[in-house]
């Protein structure tokens, strides 16, 4: 199995993984780290699915970082490609069945089952707070979805805000919710200079939940928030992250709000992905997914 990402060595999947595998009865199978730098050329992206549709030995690969730009550069080589896939213009996942590669995106169920790991049921209609998204790659657009969603009642944010440094990103994020018809409102914002972040940050209501998507703290150095950013009272902070620097995280603590970094959402990210990628059960609760979040406690770097 392959891991795309930036600085795949770095990882604590590394330990993890081979943990896993026993656990799991995967055999002997090795994970292979594939490190991109962001928005690599569209040739390397596709040289490294074109390598694993032919190689027999190659089961598929979980997608970090790239998942746009991986999706956009090789379309055409997938198979198969999930609705959610198709609708997010991403993918986190390859797999392969009867020699056919598929590509899902997983990020909307592992996005929104970390979510619910940290926010009670009716947290949205108790406290009327906005939801607040820093980038606009695959995870952002992955999450708004998900808090979006029509089935979810009244148990929606007030508001959803999306901000990302280029137009481009957010014109997918439009494009998203347009198809899905989204009935509450979604706020794109260009957020090209420094400060532009925090102005948004200083005008979301209590309670509100404000994500760095942005991978800063971990794939480059920094945070999105200047340190003199004005926080909401009551906010949550929830950074994809688990590993890095953490700048945000260190912002969010002195500023007095609750923390939340990515460890749940790595464990939902690659269970969903594994699972996938190998055709066995994972449950998303209980004592077998406790067991797994142990073994990677135990061997977390």
């Amino acid at each position: 199995m392959y891991f795309i990402g930036v600085t795949t060595g770095r990882s604590s999947i590394r330990t993890v993984f081979p943990r896993w595998a026993d656990e799991l009865g995967l055999g002997d199978v090795p994970l292979v780290g594939i490190d991109l730098p962001p928005h690599a050329p569209a040739a390397d992206y596709r040289r490294a699915v074109e390598f694993i549709a032919a190689d027999p030995l190659s089961l598929g690969a979980l997608v970090t970082t790239h998942k746009i730009d991986l999706y956009l550069a090789c379309r055409d080589l997938f198979d198969e490609v999930d609705p959610l896939a198709e609708l997010m213009g991403e993918v986190s996942s390859l797999s392969k069945r009867d020699g056919r590669l598929v590509a899902h995106a997983k990020d909307p169920i592992s996005s929104g089952l970390a979510i619910d790991a940290f926010l009670p049921a009716g947290y949205w209609a108790r406290t009327g707070a906005a939801a607040f998204l820093m980038g606009a790659g695959g995870s952002a657009i992955a999450i708004s979805w998900y808090l979006s969603r029509p089935e979810r009642g009244a148990d929606r944010p007030s508001r959803i805000v999306v901000s990302n440094r280029g137009a481009g990103r957010l014109d997918t994020v439009v494009r998203v919710h347009t198809e899905l018809g989204t009935d509450i409102e979604v706020r794109t914002v260009p957020t090209p200079e420094p400060g532009d972040n925090d102005a948004v940050l200083a005008g979301l209501p209590a309670g509100s939940l404000v994500v760095n998507a942005t991978g800063l703290g971990k794939d480059a150095p920094g945070s999105p928030l200047a340190d003199t950013a004005r926080w909401p009272a009551d906010a949550i902070a929830w950074d994809l992250n688990y590993r890095g620097e953490l700048v945000f995280l260190d912002q969010a603590r002195a500023a007095g709000v609750r923390l939340e970094d990515g460890w749940v959402y790595f464990l939902h990210g690659w269970t969903q992905v594994i699972a996938e990628v190998f055709g066995v059960p994972i449950p998303t609760s209980g004592p077998r997914f406790e067991e797994l979040g142990r073994i990677a406690s135990a061997a977390r770097r």
